[in-house]
């Protein structure tokens, strides 16, 4: 998504940050396989894992999740129930994604399942950042 919002010209206008619904990779690099894909497509990938926290809700319009287990771990922990409001599933945004569709975990697998969650994660971000263009008129 950062990729896309700099290629938008909109680094200005929109804040992405990415955080778990765990803290047991917190510190952590992206895992080097998916650092390699991203690579290949001129993508650079950095930053450290986070754990999502309670005052992400409202530092965020959008709170997406990449599956389903995540989206509801994300809705059980939710503070308030207007949040409710900005969680979203990543594949949501996909037109071309079938309904409720989760992005599928490529770690125990191997790399050429990196390139496929790179596919799919940047037909969610185009969908996601078309969205937020209309909607915030960018």
């Amino acid at each position: 998504m950062r990729h896309l919002v700099h290629e938008a010209g909109l680094d200005g206008e929109i804040s992405v940050d990415s955080a778990g619904t765990a803290a047991y990779h917190a510190g952590e690099a992206p895992d080097r396989r998916a650092r390699q894909a991203a690579q290949k497509r001129g993508i650079e990938l950095g930053g450290r894992a986070r754990k999502f926290e309670r005052a992400d809700w409202e530092r965020f319009e959008y709170v997406i999740a990449m599956d389903r287990e995540n989206h509801a771990d994300l809705r059980d922990e939710m503070p308030k129930p207007a949040y409710q409001e900005k969680l979203f599933l990543l594949r949501s945004f996909d037109p071309q994604s079938t309904k409720n569709a989760g992005v599928p975990d490529p770690y125990y697998g191997g790399a050429d399942g990196f390139d496929q969650v790179l596919d799919i994660c940047e037909a969610g971000c185009r969908g996601l950042l078309n969205q937020i263009r209309k909607k915030h008129d960018l």
